[in-house]
């Protein structure tokens, strides 16, 4: 078997979740994100038990493997809303953080702030939001991305085009087996359209053995080493990309799930192969020709398109309306406004408005913080005729 490298990429996240918000809050109350009480829309709540169970844990670990092998390396993206919350609620997850990228063994990717899916809908507030997380990248970390990854890593031919007219030297997307036909995920690509924009793709199967199936398979080290070699035995590039929360949140301590990540990387390293960021795989590997990918190709559901947040009537009308207000919101110089407005923007809440149904059950429900897509989509209806009774009094202002 050929000796073979892994670029590990995690995503911090986190939304603004909108609290339970009625017809009769409308032009009265202007606070949205705001709830302190006991309901899993208090954001608060939300990310101070998700900094206990998985933030602090986690990124312990990996200051420690660090530590202990200096040639441990891999990649985060954190989102700027991400970002926002820690700074308020957890800011010792910042100085973690601080000293991870400070170390100069983890690369941080670039992406939109707030998290949207602005690239389909308005290329102005999609390149705005990439400068504001560029921005805060480098006055937080002080560094400059020069990869990009898009919400939930949504790609197509397009958006590796505005990719590499921008000037990043790669890109990251699922490898999707509708996309990759005999082609393998393991190999670095270059990306259509473009002269040498890298293309990195997500072995799915291996990561979802962590982020879905870990707790039911039982996965050993060694079982998952010898499955990582014999998936694909040619394979010189193996790319693990999941969310930070599969760590403690998503699989929980009790599984075993930190163990079994020391375990791996010590392992794994030990037999002289390399963890690397996804600018070194860009530098270690040649690409493999080139590949295409018309249709967008996300990371979520079976359909590993746009449908778990464009699936519905309910998430079709509340992306057209909230995008309809872009020129009045942005033009009133109202800072609040503005701010609120881009929140609502984060593909979570139409995320949560999905009416669909999968083998696993309805794992949209499962993250939701709403009874139903229902209840939120009224919610965030209510919120938008708010910001329109707002965008209206700026008008009278004139």
């Amino acid at each position: 078997m050929s000796q073979k490298t892994i670029a590990l990429y995690l995503q911090l996240h986190q939304p603004y979740r909108v609290k339970r918000y009625t017809i009769f809050d409308t032009a009265h109350d202007h606070l949205y994100f705001n709830d302190e009480g006991d309901s899993d829309t208090n954001n608060r709540r939300i990310f101070e038990r998700v900094a206990e169970k998985s933030y602090r844990p986690m990124l312990t670990q990996l200051e420690r493997l660090g530590e202990e092998l200096p040639d441990f390396r891999f990649s985060l993206s954190v989102t700027g809303t991400f970002l926002e919350q820690a700074e308020a609620w957890a800011p010792d997850v910042i100085d973690t953080l601080k000293r991870l990228v400070a170390s100069g063994n983890v690369e941080l990717l670039a992406e939109t702030y707030h998290h949207s899916l602005a690239f389909y809908y308005s290329q102005r507030e999609f390149e705005t939001q990439v400068n504001l997380h560029r921005e805060k990248i480098f006055q937080t970390f002080g560094v400059i991305p020069s990869v990009f990854r898009n919400t939930e890593l949504a790609y197509d031919d397009r958006l590796a085009e505005w990719a590499a007219e921008h000037g990043y030297k790669g890109i990251l997307a699922e490898g999707w087996d509708a996309v990759l036909d005999w082609r393998s995920p393991n190999h670095l690509y270059r990306a259509a359209g473009t002269d040498k924009l890298a293309l990195l793709l997500k072995n799915y199967r291996l990561s979802d053995d962590l982020a879905f199936r870990f707790a039911h398979d039982n996965w050993s080290a060694a079982s998952y080493i010898d499955r990582l070699h014999h998936s694909d035995p040619s394979a010189k590039l193996i790319n693990l990309f999941m969310d930070f929360e599969t760590f403690g949140e998503h699989q929980w301590e009790d599984t075993g799930i930190f163990a079994f990540f020391s375990q791996f990387v010590h392992a794994w390293t030990a037999d002289n192969q390399r963890f690397v960021t996804v600018s070194d795989a860009i530098a270690l590997h040649d690409q493999e020709g080139e590949l295409s990918m018309p249709e967008t190709v996300t990371w979520a559901d079976s359909e590993r398109d746009l449908s778990a947040w464009t699936g519905n009537a309910l998430q079709q009308e509340i992306l057209k309306y909230i995008y309809a207000l872009e020129h009045e919101v942005t033009q009133s110089g109202d800072s609040d406004l503005i701010a609120d407005w881009r929140k609502l923007l984060t593909s979570d809440h139409a995320y949560y408005m999905s009416t669909k149904w999968h083998d696993d059950g309805n794992i949209h429900a499962y993250f939701s913080p709403y009874d139903s897509p229902y209840d939120a989509f009224l919610g965030y209806m209510n919120v938008v005729r708010d910001l329109r009774w707002r965008v209206g009094e700026h008008r009278k202002a004139l």
